[in-house]
């Protein structure tokens, strides 16, 4: 993965999927900032602007260099290892 690409995962305490996808990128070793949603409400309402949900986890992969980002919605690993495939190419 290239070197300017910055990966976000929004996850909470507690959740399966949300360690399931961290689990993946440390044994990828794949770097990623974490925002943990678990004991702050006002993290949901941002997630509900950005992409209309309030459900975690969310999975932000975006490039640095031009800004743009990508949003990981869906549950399920395999979404995620979709969206790092085509980041990758």
């Amino acid at each position: 993965m290239s070197v300017s690409n910055n990966i976000v995962i929004w996850s909470k305490k507690g959740c399966h999927y949300c360690q399931e996808i961290k689990e993946y990128f440390e044994t990828e070793e794949i770097l990623y900032q974490e925002v943990d949603v678990t004991e702050h409400d006002y993290l949901r309402d941002v997630l509900d602007t950005k992409y209309g949900i309030r459900h975690v986890p969310v999975v932000e992969i975006g490039n640095q260099e031009t800004g743009d980002y990508h949003a990981v919605i869906e549950v399920g690993l395999d979404h995620v290892k979709n969206a790092i495939a085509k980041v990758a190419n």
